[in-house]
């Protein structure tokens, strides 16, 4: 089995979006050999299936986003449902603890931990930290690290997803 390929995160795109493109060697080639760190970009930069329960970002909208290969995955592949809840807040605005939904920070960090537990729970990752902080009055930023054992395997910072949020 090969190695996965790697993904760059174009930061130089427009604040609502992400673009993300394959990493290339000196030699012209995929560069390989980042399957943890793909997957984790992946995880978190696709758009979970909302539940009805949720507000969607839109109030006209209906699409409740998610990827129609969640749809029986375990039973097909053994594999889990992939995707993140954040891109529900892409036009939320920053609220407390007080707020009927909830803090925004809290509940950018439990979508987050919610697209993660996967990793742990199917013994990928020893360990995930997830910290959100809010920076100032219109953004958040979430830090991700995984562990393999006592030692963190990747580091990664989001911030550029969230940058429009309380912007409408």
């Amino acid at each position: 089995m090969g190695s996965d390929v790697r993904f760059l995160q174009q930061l130089d795109f427009p604040a609502y979006a992400v673009q993300l493109d394959w990493l290339m060697t000196d030699q012209n080639l995929i560069a390989d050999g980042y399957d943890l760190q793909s997957a984790v970009i992946v995880a978190l930069g696709t758009d979970a299936l909302a539940p009805v329960s949720e507000e969607l970002p839109d109030p006209d909208a209906t699409d409740r986003r998610g990827w129609w290969g969640d749809m029986d995955a375990d039973l097909i592949w053994e594999g889990w449902p992939v995707g993140c809840l954040l891109w529900l807040l892409a036009r939320a605005k920053l609220t407390g603890p007080l707020a009927s939904q909830g803090s925004t920070l809290s509940r950018a960090d439990g979508w987050t931990r919610d697209a993660m537990r996967p990793f742990t729970q199917r013994r990928i990752a020893s360990r995930i930290d997830v910290e959100p902080e809010q920076l100032g009055t219109d953004r958040i930023d979430v830090a991700v690290t995984i562990f393999r054992g006592p030692d963190a395997a990747i580091e990664l910072r989001y911030s550029e997803l969230w940058d429009e949020l309380g912007r409408q």
